[in-house]
Parts: structure tokens; C-alpha cells; sequence
């Protein structure tokens, strides 16, 4: 009995016909769904869910990157200061 990753709802398929990268819809709240694994049982995976996982990481070294800029720029505008 597989279920949706997303919202646990029972999938009405037959796990034994389906083969990795083979694609499956909840019918209860849409998600597509990947199959990524089959030995030794089936796994699900939201599609696309990798990818939101990547751009999250690299929304937050983004984020330390401009926090890292935001005090060097503080530390030139001291060292202007001191140069007038």
C-alpha cells in the first residue's frame, strides 16, 4: 500500500508494476509524484521536489552573501571616514 509524501493519502496502484522514474498522481491533491526507488519497496517523491530543495539552499547562501557584503561595506565606509 503506497501513500502520497505529500498529504498520506492511500494511492490505488499496483506497486509491482511500476519501475523507477515512472510518474503517479494523487488524486486527492494533485502532486505529481516520482517513483525513485523500487528494491526493496517503492518510494515516492514529489516531483520537482529536489529542485525546491537546491534553489532553498542557494536562496540561503545568497542571503549569508549579501550579509557578508552588508559589513564589509560598513567597514569601508568607517575606513573613508577616517581617511577625510
Amino acid at each position: 500500500m503506497l501513500s502520497c509524501p505529500e498529504c498520506d493519502a492511500v494511492l490505488d496502484v499496483a506497486e509491482t508494476e511500476l519501475e523507477e522514474g515512472d510518474t503517479v498522481s494523487c488524486e486527492e491533491c494533485g502532486a505529481s509524484l516520482v517513483v525513485v526507488a523500487t528494491d526493496p519497496s517503492v518510494e515516492l517523491e514529489v516531483e520537482g521536489d529536489d529542485d525546491l530543495d537546491e534553489e532553498d539552499e542557494f536562496d540561503e547562501e545568497l542571503d549569508e552573501e549579501d550579509a557578508e557584503l552588508g559589513d564589509e561595506e560598513e567597514d569601508s565606509e568607517e575606513d573613508d571616514e577616517d581617511w577625510r
